[in-house]
């Protein structure tokens, strides 16, 4: 059996006044830095997304701290407050409930007016969904952009992922369990045969990676609504011409939803193709051939 490691000493230093924007663990507690706790055992006050979490967090660690809640319905009421602890020369520190705050999270606007007021604003690295699943994805990092959570209704959704289908850059999203087959189709339908990865669960228990083609990911019968996190990772568009075979698999998915001529349009634009040439093999393949 593994020896059981024993807490970490905090470091004395003195923490200077600023506003320390904190990374915590997106699941495994473990992932939480040493300077991390040094911060948070020092702070004058945390910023917290959500108490009741930031609590248990703090509770693993043997930690105290007076504690805020700061997320987007109670912001504009903490914010004057923190505001005025940092002019005082105080330590404040931010957090979410999980990884790096500010990446799909309040507190922008708190960084925002803290650096307008001349007040030192600290990174205090760590823990991130989107770092962590494209480090596992297995997908080109050279250019990657992170569009946070698609709209939930498909129509806009689809409007959003065209403003992207252009990009030659691993698109990175976020998803619920309850949208992720909605979001995966209509993902399969804009972008074409593209290779997508969905990573359920990253740093927890039940962790699991899902990869291939987005129309397969749609129609696989475990990412169905399933429980947890979800990230979703897309990979670049190809400058190459579409095989028949992404062609079939684009036009089995689109004709599942749409008639023969929607599908072909939808089809052809996603990949680039010729319009008629694509709505003939629609036809071919309504016919079964």
């Amino acid at each position: 059996m593994a020896r059981r490691l024993p807490p970490p000493a905090l470091d004395d230093a003195p923490l200077a006044p600023g506003l320390y924007v904190v990374a915590t663990p997106i699941g495994n507690l473990r992932d939480i830095t040493l300077r991390a706790l040094d911060v948070l055992a020092a702070a004058d006050l945390v910023l917290a997304e959500d108490t009741r979490v930031a609590g248990k967090l703090l509770s693993a660690y043997g930690l105290s701290a007076k504690l805020e809640r700061y997320d987007e319905h109670g912001a504009e009421r903490t914010r004057p407050r923190a505001m005025a602890a940092l002019a005082e020369g105080k330590r404040v520190a931010l957090i979410s409930d999980a990884g790096t705050p500010l990446v799909s999270d309040p507190g922008y606007r708190i960084v925002r007016e803290a650096a307008a007021e001349g007040t030192a604003v600290f990174p205090i690295p760590g823990a991130s969904a989107l770092l962590a699943g494209l480090s596992a994805a297995g997908l080109p990092t050279d250019r990657f952009l992170f569009a946070g959570f698609p709209p939930p209704k498909s129509a806009a959704r689809r409007t959003f992922l065209e403003e992207l289908a252009p990009l030659r850059a691993t698109l990175v999203f976020f998803e619920g369990g309850s949208r992720l087959a909605a979001s995966l189709a209509d993902m399969a339908a804009v972008f074409g045969a593209r290779e997508a990865v969905v990573c359920r669960e990253l740093t927890k228990l039940y962790e699991t990676l899902y990869r291939g083609p987005l129309a397969t990911l749609a129609a696989d019968p475990r990412l169905d609504a399933p429980k947890g996190e979800i990230v979703i990772l897309v990979g670049p568009g190809r400058d190459v011409e579409a095989t028949a075979g992404d062609i079939d698999t684009a036009l089995a998915d689109a004709l599942l939803r749409l008639r023969p001529a929607e599908a072909a349009a939808e089809v052809a634009k996603a990949l680039g193709l010729s319009r008629r040439e694509v709505y003939q093999r629609a036809m071919e393949m309504r016919a079964g051939r």
